[in-house]
């Protein structure tokens, strides 16, 4: 079987089960002892529809931040990369906000039991940034009762919060509104500007266009200064901080980087590999 095609008949099977939300066997055990495993606040996964259950795995991994590429086709958000992927069965309804709803009734208003702080859904706009996110703005209207919103000049927490990325035309149409229930994904260069936290929450950048180091040999000072500073700038505003296109093979340059990513206090850490991340917060300790 093609791998695309074995990976769309796992993501059918994913997507039937979801509303029954069989728990991995360490939240099972959780509602039996006591024990409730700590979800991983850190770990983002990137291009999480890519997993052969998209979200249930990153869910069953502890993740706390999950990536979906959207294209709008007609009135139809759907889920993939590349246009040449798209298929009309993987909108973003069935893959994460149907699911999304399902855990967070299951779990009484919460997507991890026992842990108020909201999911992050970093949504990335692959066409025409304004139309799309328009559509997406509609959808995530239908599904309000899942979301951080922003209304009346607040922001007002819920179960998951929305962060649009990708086609920056998204941006105009998310300013001008007074409601909305998502908020924009920014840049190195919008760090410091004039908006707020209650419209850009996340910082993120392309790591290899700011840094040389790969995680071989030592951090070069001056970057880690550079990365720090960062971090403190974007924290000390509200914001949160992500970089993408860090290494992301297994070995001792990828843990070497994570490592410092987490000493400096980077809130999201890209993978691929859900669970060798998962491994690597879980036996990380403070230099």
């Amino acid at each position: 079987m093609a791998l695309t095609t074995r990976r769309r008949a796992l993501t059918t099977l994913g997507a039937a089960l979801a509303a029954s939300f069989t728990l991995p066997a360490t939240q099972a055990l959780a509602g039996e002892h006591g024990y409730r495993p700590r979800p991983l606040w850190r770990a983002h996964a990137h291009n999480d529809y890519e997993h052969p259950r998209p979200l249930l795995d990153a869910l069953d991994h502890r993740f706390g931040s999950v990536e979906a590429d959207i294209h709008l086709a007609g009135d139809q958000l759907l889920v993939a990369h590349d246009p040449e992927d798209l298929d009309p069965s993987r909108t973003l309804e069935s893959l994460y906000l149907d699911p999304l709803t399902a855990r967070v009734r299951a779990h009484h208003g919460s997507v991890y039991r026992g842990h108020r702080k909201p999911l992050q859904l970093l949504i990335d706009i692959k066409t025409e940034g304004a139309s799309t996110y328009l559509e997406l703005h509609r959808q995530l209207r239908r599904y309000r009762h899942l979301f951080t919103t922003y209304a009346g000049g607040r922001v007002l927490p819920g179960p998951v919060t929305a962060v649009i990325s990708g086609d920056r035309a998204a941006r105009v149409p998310m300013e001008a509104q007074r409601v909305r229930h998502a908020f924009y994904d920014g840049r190195l260069a919008d760090l410091g500007g004039s908006a707020r936290s209650s419209l850009i929450p996340l910082i993120s950048d392309n790591w290899t266009l700011n840094f040389t180091w790969q995680g071989v040999g030592a951090f070069p000072v001056a970057e880690r200064r550079k990365l720090h500073a960062i971090v403190g700038t974007a924290h000390g505003r509200g914001q949160t901080v992500r970089f993408w296109a860090t290494p992301d093979l297994p070995g001792p340059a990828r843990d070497a980087l994570w490592g410092e990513l987490v000493a400096a206090d980077v809130d999201h850490l890209n993978t691929d590999d859900l669970a060798g991340l998962e491994s690597f917060l879980d036996a990380y300790r403070p230099r």
